[in-house]
């Protein structure tokens, strides 16, 4: 479990992350999402112990990270964006580097570097990492940020230089490992990636922690609080007949007029489905485009702003 309470970090009295709390609980896979400048790697370099906090703290299954830092990093799992491997070694060999610095004996080295490396798909590839593609150190980072078996793993862009195949291996890792117990936070720009692999989201904003929880959560939130506009999908069996209302703002019929998407100012489904009724139309469905990824990313900033 991670525990972030009103973490900050100042530079030259400029805050890169401002009163960040959270909880994370095991077995969580969390999105920590935001742009240049957010405060993401700063909330990820204190979380791993590499710089310490202006104020606040955060723990990882209780230890706080900056004063217990040896003990936490036995438990911690980093793989940062530019992962950094010996280029004259091989894959096998700089597992078994890291594996020494966590103080692992050299049969639980072996037999855990012999599993990773099947497990991203690099098992039998024996040439040194400096003739790696950069998938393949992408491939070779995940399996490192394993190697000790961490209770808590943080990824920093992990899908960044992988092919599809590469991607659908990463999800199901992650996956499997979160079903394990272990909490997993992945810190990512790519929106549609950390939706399809995270239960939970937090979205930064200049280093705030504007928003918190699933992406369907977030999304019936800015619907409920948005003033913009609203999009609704008619379909029916028999012809659409015309339908006026005061928050209408554009109506187009579909070519058949079976049908008809309207934008409106307001969610007027209700009205819809009564006009129908009484015009003796049998309705096919009736339902509101939601907000996509991007919408509700970008409409937390509007409302932070």
């Amino acid at each position: 479990m991670i525990q972030l309470e009103h973490l900050t970090k100042e530079y030259n009295g400029v805050r890169a992350v401002n009163d960040l709390t959270a909880d994370i609980p095991d077995g969580e896979i969390f999105g920590l999402l935001g742009p240049n400048g957010a405060g993401k790697s700063t909330t990820i370099l204190m979380l791993v112990g590499l710089i310490e906090p202006t104020a606040g703290n955060c723990r990882v299954n209780g230890l706080d990270v900056a004063r217990d830092p040896v003990n936490v990093k036995q438990q911690i799992g980093y793989m940062p964006e530019d992962v950094g491997f010996y280029a004259t070694m091989s894959a096998e060999e700089n597992l078994r580097y890291f594996g020494r610095l966590y103080g692992m004996d050299f049969p639980a080295i072996a037999k855990r570097s012999s599993e990773l490396l099947s497990l991203v798909g690099l098992d039998g590839v024996t040439k040194d990492v400096g003739g790696y593609s950069k998938g393949m150190r992408q491939r070779l980072g995940l399996a490192k940020a394993l190697l000790n078996d961490p209770a808590v793993i943080i990824l920093d862009e992990p899908t960044a230089n992988l092919d599809p195949q590469g991607v659908a291996d990463y999800r199901r890792i992650i996956r499997d490992v979160a079903r394990e117990g272990k909490t997993v936070v992945v810190s990512s720009h790519i929106l549609e990636e950390v939706s399809k692999v995270s239960t939970s989201v937090g979205i930064l904003s200049a280093g705030k922690l504007v928003a918190q929880g699933s992406w369907k959560d977030l999304a019936r939130e800015i619907s409920l609080t948005s003033t913009s506009h609203v999009t609704i999908i008619i379909e029916t069996k028999d012809p659409m007949p015309e339908f006026r209302h005061p928050d209408i703002i554009s109506i187009d019929y579909e070519r058949d007029r079976c049908g008809a998407v309207v934008l409106a100012r307001s969610d007027i489904r209700d009205e819809i489905a009564f006009h129908l009724a009484e015009n003796n139309i049998c309705l096919r469905g009736l339902s509101r485009e939601g907000l996509s990824l991007e919408e509700t990313f970008l409409s937390y900033y509007h409302i932070a702003g």
